[in-house]
């Protein structure tokens, strides 16, 4: 067989993931298996690869692949999200790179050019999860608009309305100036920034004198309709009843009083401006204030400012500072810090603003979804956001779903005529004969209706994504529902945690009476060594198609996974990849090694390979054991790093060292055959972390071609094993360990041989053809005595001797052992600390802290053993 002296990933990775593809092997039907299922977290139309999707696909991958390896009938359903707010900004600036202005087109225009974009755009980073080897059954890829999709979303919004859950009203909402539509509360990050306090003097109306009011927002004032006072506040009760004069606008407003002023802040006196602040909003209800909106959608200001109109509100707030200062009522500035909303999609500040929308009531559908991950019946990893879980479903407001857009599902509410009546339907036909029905007007028509102009919020359709894609929301009861759903896990990110996990958890309790997943499982976020976040205005995030064609994706999967702790950040940097693609040359170099031996049907089995193959068969065991239990646990970093050290540590440096025959001879056909086994049972163990070599290699092991795939192979089970055989192999490795690092220190030749003595009661001899042949010895013998002039390596349990005649160097040998007592001494004080801690001793599983007891019996062993030792040495010395 012509193995290629180098592996080559890239040729590899496309022959492979192409038969992959050719063959079906990801497309899942409904049969007779268990169901193993994974909604992909849909990204944005608009995306292109970068480090997370790397980390949670890798993930996804990961877990789909060992399904399919236990016998299970995975399904993994990619998709994309319209992500509306991102898709019309990217429309619109492409719009404005040809000269035309969105308000220069109609609708339908506008939604032709989104469209197009989207065929062009919106399937380029499925494609590029290609190159990662996502194993997704792309024959039910779907998006989030859809006509299925779409007719879902539809079909919930007129049921919830019916239910009476959806309502519209006037409420102060976050407003993105730059987007020009309002977001949720769950879509704006507050940030703590250095501000300015400015201290601004109100002319007290027909008398002298002035009110003087702290504020951080000047430009507002020109929308100010009161100034409000604390009635417990002694310093202003003369100006009870009183009016000032708002300044720049010269509106008289009245003084107002009210216990919510806090009367340390600032002046204790409060500007009251009701359509630009959540609290003053509520003030102005109260006391029937009117409500002045001085802001244009974008930001800019109209003319009910009066002055600085179609400056925006930042300029404005310079101009109106410079006013205010040239006018003399300007009294001071001061240094504040203070908490400002950001939009998450755009980055812009957010202006609270009274605008008329259409909101959800969730404190209904908040029970179950909660009562479900309290109770165990959804699993929420790691525990830790629990709480924050919990916090946030305690406290949950009414969603505010409607976006004044054009890109997504256009809210199905009908006008009636020029008025605000309004009816909701499926469709322009249903809703015609619902606007009869409440007009009592038989003459209508549906040039009579127009529908309302906004679109929902993107996550009013991805809520519904676990029971959308299998269509349970229009045929509830179809086979692909009875099937698949629940579906098993969810991988994604904890910030949207509330934005999208809770949410499809009360979309699935309320559409299916059932919980969408049985496991969330939250990645923790790609940052840099510097823990900044990875990000494009930062230059710290790399392409990961630039990785891939450097390290190979086999190398990208498993450095996202060698230190990504479910909810733990992962702190990237190029070694990661390098150890993988590094991994993946040793597993290559490690195959060329075993199926580059000549077998000799005839050789008898030599005892230490006879020795090593047993004690492998066993680590094995054991390996697969804990990978399994690692799974269970989801511990998936630690089951890769338990396979890598398996392969790397074990079979790769030890096993195939000790098997491996003398330069050009030949290896005995049972030892071959056994160690090929063992080598696809590795194969099999790696395949969900590296599946592209490791389906190469499974293929050119194979006797005869095949159509079939290391995929669709079992994963071995868990089974009992020999820990003696195991830790009687680490015995061995120690004494193999102490006699090279004897020949290294005296210079001794490696085909020089020596002789190894022990004194020990009950020595295991089990091991000793693999001491003898790793060691070179020419003999290992037992002894009842210690021995002069050698070198010794003392354990709890036993004292090894290696003599050397003339090159024993015995002050040099006392030193050693008086460091390596020094060392012990040092190591069991650390034992007994923690023993001798109560709380400690309190709180550790049994199994810890017999661990703990152990080491310290042991230790005193050895400190005994070394004690005597030297003891003895110095004795002959003397």
């Amino acid at each position: 067989m012509d193995i290629p002296a180098k592996y080559n990933p890239g040729q590899v990775e496309e022959k492979w993931y192409a038969y992959w593809l050719d063959k079906g092997f990801f497309r899942s039907v409904p049969d007779g298996r268990q169901p193993f299922t994974i909604v992909i977290p849909p990204p944005n139309v608009t995306g292109v690869l970068h480090m997370g999707h790397m980390l949670n696909n890798s993930i996804q991958d990961i877990l789909v692949r060992r399904a399919r390896m236990l016998g299970k009938n995975a399904c993994w359903v990619p998709g994309t999200d319209h992500a509306s707010i991102a898709t019309e900004a990217r429309v619109v600036a492409k719009l404005k790179s040809e000269g035309i202005e969105k308000d220069q087109i109609t609708r339908e225009q506008f939604l032709e050019h989104a469209w197009e974009w989207k065929r062009k755009h919106g399937g380029i980073i499925l494609e590029q999860l290609k190159k990662l080897g996502a194993s997704c059954d792309w024959d039910r890829t779907k998006f989030t608009m859809d006509e299925d999709m779409s007719e879902s979303v539809i079909r919930v919004f007129v049921d919830l309305y019916n239910k009476g859950r959806i309502y519209r009203a006037v409420r102060m909402v976050n407003w993105d100036p730059q987007a020009k539509t309002a977001v949720s509360d769950e879509e704006v990050n507050y940030r703590e920034v250095k501000s300015k306090l400015y201290y601004v003097n109100y002319r007290i109306s027909g008398g002298d004198g002035f009110l003087t009011v702290a504020t951080t927002r000047p430009e507002t004032i020109l929308g100010d309709t009161a100034v409000c006072i604390n009635p417990r506040d002694e310093r202003y009760g003369h100006l009870k009843g009183k009016k000032v004069v708002v300044p720049l606008v010269n509106r008289i407003v009245p003084i107002i009083e009210d216990e919510y002023v806090d009367v340390e802040f600032g002046t204790g006196c409060l500007k009251i401006t009701p359509a630009h602040d959540i609290n003053d909003y509520e003030i102005g209800l109260k006391f029937n204030l009117p409500v002045i909106d001085i802001f244009n959608d974008d930001g800019t200001l109209n003319s009910k400012a009066e002055v600085f109109i179609g400056t925006g509100r930042f300029e404005a707030r310079e101009l109106v500072v410079k006013q205010l200062r040239r006018e003399g009522l300007l009294v001071k500035e001061e240094e504040y810090i203070n908490k400002i909303g950001y939009s998450e999609r755009t980055e812009c500040v957010i202006e609270p603003r009274l605008s008329m929308q259409w909101f959800l009531k969730m404190k209904e559908m908040a029970v179950p979804a909660l009562e479900n991950v309290l109770n165990g019946q959804i699993r929420l990893l790691p525990v830790k956001y629990m709480n924050t879980y919990r916090y946030w479903m305690e406290n949950i407001r009414d969603w505010c779903i409607s976006r004044q857009l054009w890109w997504g599902h256009r809210i199905p509410a009908y006008y009636i005529g020029e008025t605000q009546d309004y009816v909701v339907a499926p469709d322009l036909n249903g809703a015609l004969e619902l606007a009869k029905e409440k007009t009592g007007n038989k003459n209508l028509s549906v040039s009579d209706l127009r529908q309302d102009e906004d679109v929902l919020d993107t996550w009013f359709s991805s809520w519904l994504w676990p029971v959308s894609v299998f269509d349970g929301i229009r045929n509830p009861g179809n086979t692909d529902m009875k099937y698949y759903y629940p579906t098993d896990d969810l991988i994604t990110a904890p910030e949207i945690l509330f934005f999208w996990v809770a949410r499809m958890i009360m979309a699935g309790y309320e559409y299916t009476r059932e919980k969408p997943f049985k496991c969330v499982y939250l990645t923790g976020i790609v940052r840099d060594t510097q823990r900044r976040k990875m990000s494009k205005s930062l230059g710290n995030s790399p392409d990961p198609l630039e990785l891939i064609k450097k390290y190979s994706a086999d190398g990208v999967r498993m450095g996202m996974m060698l230190c990504s702790p479910a909810g733990n950040d992962l702190l990237f940097d190029e070694s990661l990849p390098e150890q993988g693609r590094n991994f993946t040359n040793k597993i290559w170099n490690a195959f060329r090694l075993v199926k580059s031996w000549q077998v000799d049907q005839e050789l008898e089995t030599p005892e230490a390979s006879d020795t090593a193959m047993r004690w492998f068969q066993e680590r094995l065991k054991q390996g697969i054991a804990e990978i399994n239990d690692n799974f269970e646990q989801y511990r998936i970093s630690e089951a890769l790093m338990t396979v890598y050290k398996l392969f790397w540590d074990e079979f790769a440096s030890w096993y195939l060292e000790i098997i491996k025959p003398g330069y050009q001879k030949p290896m005995d056909r049972h030892t071959q055959r056994a160690t090929i086994d063992m080598f696809r049972v590795l194969l099999k163990l790696l395949h969900p972390f590296l599946p592209f070599i490791t389906e190469e290699i499974w293929q050119l092991m194979k006797d005869q071609p095949s159509e079939s795939s290391i995929m669709f192979e079992r994963m071995p089970e868990s089974e009992t094993f020999d820990r003696d055989a195991i830790s009687n192999f680490e015995r061995a490795r120690e004494i193999i360990g102490f006699i090279r690092n004897t020949r290294k220190e005296k210079q001794i030749p490696q085909k020089e041989k020596l002789e190894l003595k022990i004194r020990a009661a009950g020595y295991d001899t089990g091991f000793d053809a693999v001491i003898r042949r790793l060691g070179n010895l020419s003999a290992i013998t037992m002894t009842t005595g210690r021995v002069d002039g050698a070198v010794s390596l003392i354990t709890a349990t036993a004292e090894y001797y290696i003599p050397l005649g003339d090159l024993h160097d015995h002050e040099n040998e006392l030193q050693k052992l008086r460091k390596e007592l020094e060392y012990n001494r040092g190591f069991l004080k650390s034992v007994m600390m923690k023993l001798d801690n109560k709380q400690f001793i309190d709180n550790a599983p049994d199994a810890v802290i017999k661990k703990e007891q152990r080491k310290k019996r042991d230790t005193e062993a050895k400190i005994r053993s070394l004690e005597e030792r030297i003891r003895t040495m110095g004795k002959n010395q003397e």
